[in-house]
C-alpha cells in the first residue's frame, strides 16, 4: 500500500535492534484517514472471505481492526493481556511473547465471543516473530472457529513471523513489507 509505505518514511524512525516507530499515526496517536484507508485495503484483499469476526490484541490493534470491521459489517473481538476479573473464567488463553516488550503475556477471549460457526479474520499493525499471531490461532482452533486470514499493517519481513505462517498454509497479507532497518534507513521489499 503507496499510501501507508509513504506515511512510514515521512514519519516513521527506524530504531535499533530491528524496532520502527509509527507512533504519531498509527499505534499512539492514530490518523483515523489513514486508518481508514487501511480499512478499506484489508476489505479489498480479503473480500472472497466469507468473515463473521475480526480478532485482534489489545490495546494497538484495536482501532484498526474496528474500522477494519466496518467495512465487513462485523464485530470485533480483542484478546485481552493479563487476568481480568470482569471477563469470569469461561475463557479461551493462549501466552504470547512480545517481541517490542520483551516479555511473555496471557491473552484471553471470552468463549461467549468465538465459536466453532465463526469465520475469523486476524488483524494487527505489527509481525515481527509472529508470537502474537500464533497466540490468536491457538485462541481460535480452541474455539473451533476457521481462519481465514491474516491482515498485518506493517510486516518486518527481516524476522521469521510472516513466512513461518505461511509455511503452515495461512494466508498471511501485510499492507507494508519492510526489508531492513539500518542506520535509521528503512527499505520495503
Amino acid at each position: 500500500m503507496k499510501l501507508l509505505e509513504q506515511r512510514i518514511l515521512a514519519q516513521g524512525k527506524g530504531l535499533d535492534g530491528g524496532c520502527l516507530k509509527v507512533d504519531m499515526f498509527l499505534n499512539h496517536q492514530i490518523d483515523v484517514d489513514l486508518l481508514g484507508e487501511i480499512g478499506k485495503e484489508f476489505k479489498r484483499i480479503f473480500a472472497d472471505c466469507d468473515i463473521t469476526k475480526i480478532l485482534t490484541i489489545e490495546a494497538s490493534g484495536i482501532g484498526i481492526a474496528c474500522i477494519t470491521a466496518q467495512y465487513f459489517g462485523v464485530p470485533v473481538v480483542f484478546a485481552k493481556k493479563g487476568t481480568n476479573k470482569n471477563i469470569g473464567n469461561n475463557l479461551y488463553t493462549a501466552d504470547v511473547y512480545s517481541f517490542t516488550k520483551g516479555i511473555t503475556t496471557t491473552i484471553a477471549v471470552s468463549k461467549d465471543y468465538l465459536s466453532e460457526n465463526d469465520k475469523v479474520l486476524i488483524i494487527d499493525d505489527f509481525m515481527a516473530n509472529g508470537k502474537a499471531a500464533h497466540g490468536l490461532i491457538n485462541i481460535i482452533n480452541q474455539s473451533g472457529a476457521s481462519i481465514e486470514g491474516i491482515g498485518i499493517v506493517i510486516e518486518k519481513g527481516f524476522q521469521p513471523g510472516g513466512d513461518s505462517l505461511r509455511a503452515l498454509g495461512y494466508r498471511v497479507e501485510s499492507l507494508a513489507k519492510i526489508k531492513s532497518i539500518s542506520d535509521g534507513q528503512i527499505e520495503f521489499m
